[in-house]
């Protein structure tokens, strides 16, 4: 933040008081009911939009990052209110935070790049499934729903008491729906969620006072003061009880936060700190809880509409927090006549925009492993649970990745062409081959998902015992300790039949495994090649030069002098024996 003021001017600051105010003007109705449909009370979304949106433009990574509750922890932190309660949801968001900053300070931003596509579009399709389902009884009014961890079970709870449907509930649900579509027609930049909000609500006060829920009726009225400042009761057996949830919490924020701050950085041309966000995100996270505040990350959609609004510092992001206190401040009373009905539509349309839908239409229709992994990750974040998903998603994504690396490797068998004297496999045809030396071209990372099949090949060719075995691994980038384990057993097994192995082309990986696992010293340095040309010339040197005789193969271009030397060698030795 402080190099955002080396060249920071009143007209940078009018621009950020601008798009603070703006912001903070969006945030303000979002928090709340990011708040309401985690299982919490309103103010604990508004005390986590001004905290946790001061500190990560502060502390953060991406100076136009605007932090707060997003939509992507609904089902996260819903569950883990109805399973263990809200104080704990405020140890396991406190770890949480810890655990970001551990992230940060260890560098791994990197390593979020390496989830897969199908996987983030899986479970935030799931999570806007579930925000939109999550409404639907606040939209119609519904009485008496519980709410349950799965989706199955809330949803016959919505059929069972679909009776108790209330028009009033309905009406208002739909003013608000209303003038969220019409507003930015005619007035593109007033924020459409806060018009939709502000006129369902004033037609349910005067219109039909009293027969709509609101926040005061609900949670009680909102209090215009933050809370105090209150350190949760921490036990040795509920950070172990929470650890899985604070991971979980920990990883999402991480994931949606630096995915926010990618987007700022293709609308702005800037590049962030992925390490320093991570860092930034942690200590925000970490004091939130203090306060009362709710698990934070970068919100994509607020971030947007800071730049949008022309947003050139972090210092927009702290005020667009300070407007939020001040509206808590001022307006607290007001902000506790809000109709749940009114707020349903703006759930109801952020899950709309956070669904992904092109995205996943897209991928489905690929017709890959990847629809098969985006299937499987959205079904089980829906019917299931986040963590599960995420889980399901990324060991999927691992085993059908080994998969193909394993059918990328390419073994075969090949010869000096005798045109031109380029190796290749075509080469090698009936009446075209040695019996003595057997060449192969390893192709493709030699790991654990491929050393099956590179076993096999191999010893299929020393089933034929050649004399010399040479395989060039020239196009071998990687090779683990289970694929030098095999190569081992291949050595072995090979020089129990009396043959030798030359290998040749090693690039530095292999080369460096080998050396370190000491099957360098096994092979030998002198059976091994930069080059196959030098590999072959020592394989004829150790060739058994009687086998040459009348050896029709020609399958080197010196096969032609050994068959003859062998047949001179061999005339004269007839000469003296008679």
């Amino acid at each position: 933040m402080l190099r955002s003021f080396s060249s920071y001017s009143t007209d940078h600051f009018r621009k950020d008081l601008l798009a603070g105010i703006i912001v903070g003007v969006i945030a303000l109705p979002l928090g709340m009911a990011f708040a309401i449909a985690s299982g919490v009370k309103p103010e604990y979304g508004i005390y986590t939009t001004i905290i946790a949106g001061i500190l990560i433009s502060i502390f953060g990574g991406s100076n136009y990052q605007i932090g707060g509750p997003t939509g992507a922890f609904v089902p996260v932190l819903l569950g883990i209110v109805m399973t263990y309660g809200y104080q704990n949801l405020l140890i396991a968001g406190f770890m949480a935070g810890v655990l970001l900053l551990l992230m940060g300070l260890l560098k791994l931003g990197g390593l979020i790049k390496f989830i897969p596509r199908p996987v983030i579009i899986g479970f935030t399709s799931g999570i806007a499934v579930i925000i939109f389902s999550g409404q639907i009884a606040n939209f119609f009014g519904l009485r008496g729903v519980e709410q349950h961890e799965d989706f199955l079970s809330n949803m016959k709870e919505i059929m069972i008491h679909l009776d108790t449907m209330n028009v009033y509930s309905i009406t208002t649900a739909l003013i608000c729906f209303f003038f969220m579509i019409v507003t930015p027609k005619f007035f593109p930049k007033i924020p459409s969620p806060l018009i939709g909000l502000l006129a369902s609500s004033l037609a349910a006060a005067y219109f039909f006072p009293g027969q709509v829920a609101t926040i005061a009726s609900t949670f009680g009225e909102i209090p215009h003061s933050l809370p105090r400042f209150q350190v949760p009761q921490f036990t040795f057996e509920k950070v172990h009880m929470l650890l899985g949830p604070a991971f979980t919490i920990a990883v999402l924020g991480a994931i949606e936060s630096l995915l926010s701050a990618v987007v700022a950085d293709g609308m702005t041309g800037t590049k962030h700190n992925s390490n320093r966000e991570l860092a930034g995100q942690g200590i925000a996270n970490m004091i939130t809880p203090l306060f009362g505040g709710i698990a934070a990350t970068g919100a994509i959609a607020r971030t947007a509409t800071n730049i949008k609004s022309g947003a050139v510092s972090p210092v927009s992001g702290v005020v667009h927090g300070l407007a939020v206190l001040l509206v808590l401040v001022l307006f607290a009373p007001y902000a506790s006549a809000i109709p749940l009905a009114s707020m349903a539509p703006i759930l109801m349309r952020v899950a709309w925009n956070m669904s992904e839908r092109k995205e996943f239409s897209r991928i489905l229709l690929t017709k890959t492993s990847d629809s098969l992994i985006l299937c499987t990750t959205f079904v089980l974040t829906v019917f299931a649970n986040l963590t599960i998903a995420v889980e399901a998603g990324l060991i999927l994504s691992l085993i059908l990745f080994v998969r193909r690396m394993g059918a990328s490797l390419k073994i075969e068998q090949v010869l000096p062409d005798p045109e031109d004297k380029k190796v290749r496999p075509a080469a090698i045809e009936e009446g075209h081959h040695c019996p003595q030396i057997s060449l192969f071209t390893v192709e493709g990372p030699l790991f654990f998902g491929a050393a099956q099949l590179f076993e096999h090949r191999i010893m299929e060719a020393i089933h034929y015992r050649p004399n010399v075995l040479i395989l060039r691994m020239s196009k071998v980038p990687y090779m683990d300790t289970t694929g030098e384990t095999i190569l081992a057993d291949i050595l072995k097994d090979f020089r129990e039949q009396g043959g030798l192995l030359l290998l040749s082309g090693m690039q530095p990986q292999p080369a460096e495994v080998i050396k370190r696992t000491k099957l360098l010293d096994l092979i030998g340095a002198e059976h091994i090649f930069s080059h196959t040309g030098e590999a072959i010339t020592f394989a004829l040197t150790k060739l058994n030069k009687n086998k040459c005789l009348g050896c029709k193969q020609s399958a080197f271009h010196e096969c032609a002098e050994l068959s003859i030397g062998n047949e001179k060698e061999t005339k004269t030795d007839k000469g003296l024996l008679a």
